[in-house]
């Protein structure tokens, strides 16, 4: 069986926390070593952003490939430039299968741009489109708070059309089906529910004095971690003003020592610092937490697990949240997650079992949950075990199982 993944404006090597970085990448790039794994082969096509890249990478592992093909300027470019080189990416990858005489049985394509090349590349082939979204315009456009953070209507349109074409979409959760069905009018029966998995062999507890050991903290300190995009729908501000709640309210001996916040570049000047990540380091300036919080910028998946198991909490206080990736690792590792409870993390994490629920943008309701686990290690520790259980039903072995039985059902009755 050979598929074609299609991810075109990210590459599912990319460090975490860049501006296009972040749960999907995760999910692409182990999903085909998964895949691999169970001699399923996979080619992931993305766009190119640096020439000095060689087309063609073999690091997903058992034979799997990730192919960069050229289409427009191979730099980073904004998510509105790229709609312009959609069909020139469709057009490389159709000549890298035919100078590599490879014949690709299904397409796989993630987020609505690759749907739209996708729907290229299956007229071209005459075979099956599977369809993921990741995250959905209409959503963004109910959650957004700002002109910007609001999706415009060339993206909904662009859904749409996929979404007719595509021969089956798969949604991370019922509330991601929900979702498709009443905003976008989709048949139940074209959406199969299959969630995000987590590598288990990877992120697993590491002992707390290890943990800290590794990333150069003292077994003392205690730790909340954000790790994600730096953008306004993933509230950080929250978490930081509930920072300062926490810091005024409550004793020292309980107090965290640092909030570390994984994603984005904080390295830039400060009169050049552009968006969400100026406003946040001037909204910890203003608080007086430049002790406290400190921005980490990027960092690989390799890495990961030491700051999780290091930390007493991993907070996601998202507006919107299609998968909820983050929630998934930390647990894994033993972590409790205080969380909004929103799209996907409202599955994923379980209140009062594994970590808790706080209502969006409500930094008083998260500064009380915070000095909860910072406080009672015996709490931690439960929710720490019992995370680490309910993880296990999250492993990428049985997702994988779940997503190659889809690609068999659309394989086997399709006729173009």
């Amino acid at each position: 069986m050979n598929i074609a993944m299609l991810s075109y404006h990210t590459c599912p090597l990319a460090v975490l926390g860049g501006k296009n970085t972040g749960g999907m990448n995760v999910y692409v790039r182990e999903l085909t070593r998964f895949l691999g794994q169970i001699d399923i082969h996979v080619d992931v096509f993305t766009r190119s952003m640096d020439d000095h890249v060689p087309q063609v990478s073999h690091d997903l592992g058992n034979f799997n490939r990730v192919v960069h093909i050229p289409a427009g300027p191979e730099v980073y470019l904004q998510k509105g430039d790229l709609r312009d080189y959609i069909q020139p990416f469709a057009e490389g990858v159709l000549d890298f299968a035919s100078r590599k005489g490879i014949r690709y049985d299904l397409i796989h394509s993630h987020y609505w741009m690759s749907g739209l090349a996708g729907i290229e590349l299956k007229a071209e082939w005459g075979v099956p489109l599977l369809q993921m979204f990741h995250t959905l315009g209409l959503m963004k456009q109910r959650i957004g708070r700002t002109p910007e953070e609001r999706e415009g209507r060339e993206r909904v349109e662009g859904e749409l059309a996929v979404m007719k074409a595509a021969d089956r979409i798969i949604a991370a959760t019922e509330a991601e089906r929900s979702q498709l069905e009443l905003l976008y009018g989709i048949n139940h029966q074209k959406v199969s529910i299959v969630p995000p998995g987590v590598d288990t062999h990877h992120f697993y507890p590491i002992p707390p004095d290890e943990a800290k050991e590794a990333i150069g903290i003292s077994p003392q300190d205690r730790m909340a971690v954000f790790v994600g995009r730096i953008e306004p729908l993933k509230g950080v501000d929250t978490l930081i003003r509930a920072m300062a709640i926490v810091k005024k309210t409550c004793k020292q001996f309980v107090c965290p020592h640092y909030l570390v916040i994984i994603g984005g570049d904080p390295e830039g000047h400060p009169e050049r610092e552009e968006g969400e990540m100026g406003r946040l380091q001037e909204l910890t300036r203003s608080l007086g937490l430049d002790e406290i919080v400190l921005f980490l910028g990027k960092r690989g998946q390799n890495t990961l697990p030491y700051y999780y198991s290091a930390a007493e909490v991993v907070v996601m206080p998202s507006h919107y949240e299609s998968f909820g990736m983050v929630a998934l690792e930390a647990m894994a590792c033993g972590t409790p997650v205080i969380a909004s409870q929103v799209g996907g993390l409202a599955y994923l994490v379980k209140d009062g079992e594994t970590g808790f629920f706080v209502p969006a943008q409500d930094p008083e309701a998260l500064a009380e949950k915070l000095r909860l686990l910072f406080g009672d290690h015996g709490l931690r520790a439960r929710m720490g075990a019992q995370a680490v259980a309910y993880a296990q039903n999250f492993r990428w072995e049985g997702i994988t199982a779940q997503i190659a039985k889809i690609y068999e059902q659309m394989i086997r009755p399709f006729t173009p």
